[in-house]
Order: C-alpha cells, then structure tokens, then sequence
C-alpha cells in the first residue's frame, strides 16, 4: 500500500470472477449495477447489455426473493448468447435462500453481514457452492444495516463494521475460501474512508490481502453526487487501497460508468516521494482537524489563511507532506489549477485531489484555479466539495440511492420533484430512498426520509423516527413538507 510519504497500490491477491480478475497489479474495475425488475429478464438483460457497453466489467443485479433468483439463470443464457462478456453479481440481503440459488447461476455473489444469517452452517453451504463452481464472494458491509448485535456493542460506527466484515472474513478463511472481495460502504465520506482504512489495518494485523471494493452509498446525482463520490473514492485510491469500483448516482446506470472510469484513470501516474518529519501528529482513521477555522472557499480568503499550492503529479502526498511539515497553526487553503472548461472533469479532478485532505482535517479551505470556468460555476463547485467532505453545509443535501431492482418508485423523477422543491432550504439533509432495504439505516443522519415501502407508496421519517406510513406517492411529497413546516425548519424561496 500507498505510505503517508508516496503513492503505491495495497498489495492484494488477485479473485477472478468470470471474466474479470481484480486485486495483484490488474486494473480498478468499474462497475454498475442494473435498476430493472430482475425478474423481467428481457428488460434486464437489455439494461445490462447497455451497461457493459457503456464500459463496466461488472454488473450487479438485486436479486431479493425467489422470482428474481430464479431469473438469474435465464439472463445468464441469455448474456452469453449475446456476447455480453462482463462478470454478473447477484445482490442479496435478507434471504441465504436466494444466495444459494444465486450462486449456482452468477459469477459473484454479494452478502450483507448486516442480514445474512451464520447460523446451521448458511454461509459454509454458500462458500461450497461457490468454490464448486469458480464464484467470488463479497461481504458488503453497509453503514445503515449492522447486525443488531454489532450495533449494540459499537452503534453505527467504522468500528462496528470492521467488526462485522472481519467476523466474516475470518470464517472464509477457516474455510479456506479466498476468491472473496470486501466492501465498507457509507453515504458519509468521512465514516465511509475511515471505515475502509480501519478494515485494512485490521487485516494487516492477521495478514488477510483480499481486494476491496469502493463506492459511495446514495451519492445523488449531478454535479453534486459526482463530486460526493470523487471526494470518498479518490481519497482511498490516493493511499493505493481499492481494487474495484462503483459510482452510485441517482441516474441511468450506464451514466456511473464513465465517472467511475475518470476517477480510477486519474490515479495511474502519482510520481513523488514527499518527506514528513512530523507523523506524530496525523491519523488516517480519525478526523483531527487542525484549527477551529471556518472552512472557505477561494473567494473569502483572508489574511489569516495560507494558500498551499501543490504542482506535482501527487497532490494529495504533495499537500499533506506540506501540511505535516509546518510549525505554525495557520489554517491551510489547498490551491491547484484545473486546464480546460470540462466542468464535470475538473469538478471531479479537485474532489479526487483534495478530499482526502479535507476528510482528514488537514485544511480548511479549497481554490480550484480553473481559468476556462465562469468564477460562479467554480465557487459552486468548491462550496459542493467542502459539504461532500463534511466539512461546511451550504445547501439542502440529498442522500439519495441510485435505485436497483428492487426500487418501488421511479426515483430519478421524485428526487428531482423534491429537489425542485426543497433546495432552497439550508443545513439540511433529506434521504429520498428506494425502499427499506438499506434506506432507514443509511439515511440515518437525515433530518428527514422518503423511503419506498410498497408500489407507489412511501414512508416519511423524522431522522429515524417513522412520522406517516404508506402514503401515496401523489400526495407524499406535500405531506413531507408539511412535516418540516411544523418543525419550523421550512422558509419560502427568496
């Protein structure tokens, strides 16, 4: 792995699934997952080819009862009639049933920690018929689904989901199965980086090397959720961890494919070996930030700040190695200049850049010298990063999923009615999800929920408290505002 004085990828042994070989020194690969009825096998296998087309080497498909587990083997057939080459992953969470089936059918099989059941020997069953027929296994650990029993010793921490992943990784290995990738995933940038460095420390303590997956839980869409997943991705990918990748936004799935192909083809040449003398004070898996300034955009920099410019091919090593090194307490605002007028580009390229940096407490302001960009569109951008790194909010935030199979609504058009509606209100957080699967738990720090809990119908929460049930979708968003009018919390549009 990558060290706090230069870049390098975490050594990992390779899985192959299908197609598909990650981990060892093969490329990040990007991934999608499909938003169909997988039960629909046409519709699905349609949106699937067009995924693979877009670029992914590994699709993913829910697969959350018996109809959709027994649509797999179909759209198997008919993938590799098709000459689809990409590697399939059947999604499972509540039902080891379904995995078992999946598993006879798929490439890779995902299980969530969270609701997979050890007990009678599930997950030996699984690991058999996945070693029988070459499958990969990856243990998705989710922020917003802990086990209760994990929830109640570390409540809903990065703690708490390594304790989850390791639990089951070391099961994998009593049973000698390694062909098994890890995930650590998070709507908040911070837990979610903190997270994956923890498991990969935890790991390095009992020598495990299984390759990891990275994403961004309900990034959003826009601007707003590429810069979101940017921030988390590219803060791991800096220090060499991640093998495989996914983008979520609240889009066409094939829209994740070319953002998450910018962000890993952005860390391919990170030249540089920068010398800290003061390590003491920096930890990689706690937020430590240095002053109690307020975090700032370019525009309001004054005297009391100190603009550090990084001009390598690392900025991330360049910044932090500058920051470490420094004697006085400034507050630090990271400058770095942006070529072009490709706004999604280098909205993504100074995420990526300065995330981490943010993340972890190191500065507190941000300048994206981009000359070819409209001084509006780049202060938007800059006040974006700074709400995705967790650091400043300035707008509604939306922890929106990118829906799946699974999803009851058509999540794309309600986001962007509640959007058009609400985003005039400030320090605010609204998760708007497709269903109950992950939607409560990893909504958990909104202030307010629109989760997906049968055709059509919605459940409204207040933070985790349920406030109406099964609404109709005609009348849930109205009804959501009425809630946050009787809070106070609403004003109208200037």
């Amino acid at each position: 792995m990558g060290t706090i004085l230069k870049y390098g990828r975490r050594a990992t042994h390779e899985v192959r699934f299908g197609n598909v070989t990650i981990g060892g020194n093969n490329p990040i690969a990007i991934q999608s997952m499909t938003n169909t009825p997988t039960a629909n096998v046409e519709a699905t296998v349609a949106q699937t080819m067009r995924i693979a087309k877009a670029g992914a080497q590994v699709v993913r498909l829910t697969a959350q009862g018996g109809k959709e587990g027994e649509a797999l083997a179909p759209i198997m057939s008919r993938l590799r009639e098709e000459g689809c080459g990409a590697a399939i992953v059947a999604d499972i969470h509540f039902t080891p049933d379904i995995a078992m089936i999946a598993a006879e059918s798929v490439d890779k099989v995902r299980i969530n920690p969270g609701n997979f059941r050890t007990s009678n020997g599930e997950l030996h069953q699984l690991i058999e018929i996945c070693r029988r027929r070459g499958v990969a296994l990856r243990i998705g650990v989710n922020h917003g689904s802990l086990a209760r029993r994990i929830f109640d010793e570390w409540g809903d921490t990065p703690e708490g989901m390594v304790a989850s992943a390791m639990e089951f990784l070391r099961m994998c290995r009593e049973e000698r199965f390694d062909d098994v990738v890890v995930s650590m995933k998070s709507s908040n940038t911070r837990v979610m980086v903190h997270a994956y460095r923890l498991l990969v420390e935890a790991m390095e303590r009992e020598g495990m090397t299984y390759p990891l997956h990275l994403g961004v839980t309900e990034a959003g869409d826009g601007i707003e959720g590429r810069i979101k997943s940017a921030v988390g991705i590219g803060a791991l990918l800096a220090d060499g961890i991640g093998d495989t990748l996914r983008v979520s936004l609240t889009e066409s799935p094939e829209n994740e494919v070319p953002v998450g192909e910018l962000i890993a083809s952005y860390f391919k040449n990170r030249d540089g070996e920068f010398e800290v003398e003061n390590m003491e004070s920096y930890s990689p898996t706690k937020f430590q930030p240095r002053t109690t300034a307020k975090p700032i955009v370019h525009s309001e920099i004054d005297d009391t700040y100190d603009v550090v410019e990084a001009l390598s091919s690392n900025p991330t090593h360049e910044w932090r190695a500058a920051i470490l090194n420094r004697q006085d307490g400034r507050p630090v605002v990271l400058r770095r200049r942006y070529e072009g007028s490709d706004v999604e580009c280098i909205a993504i390229y100074a995420a990526a850049d300065m995330g981490q940096l943010l993340i972890d407490g190191l500065a507190e302001g941000v300048w994206i010298d981009a000359p070819g960009l409209d001084e509006a569109v780049v202060k938007e951008i800059e006040l974006i990063l700074l709400q995705a790194a967790r650091l400043r909010f300035s707008r509604t935030e939306y922890i929106a999923c990118p829906s799946c199979g699974r999803t009851l609504y058509n999540i794309e058009s309600t986001l962007a009615a509640i959007k058009a509606r609400t985003s005039h209100l400030k320090d605010l957080k609204i998760g708007v999800m497709g269903c109950i699967v992950n939607g409560p738990g990893e909504m958990a720090d909104a202030d307010y929920g629109y989760v997906g809990s049968s055709p059509e119908h919605i459940t409204l929460y207040r933070g985790r408290t349920i406030v109406e049930r099964n609404i109709h979708q005609s009348e849930a968003l109205d009804h959501l505002i009425n809630i946050i009018k009787s809070d106070g919390r609403w004003h109208d549009p200037e």
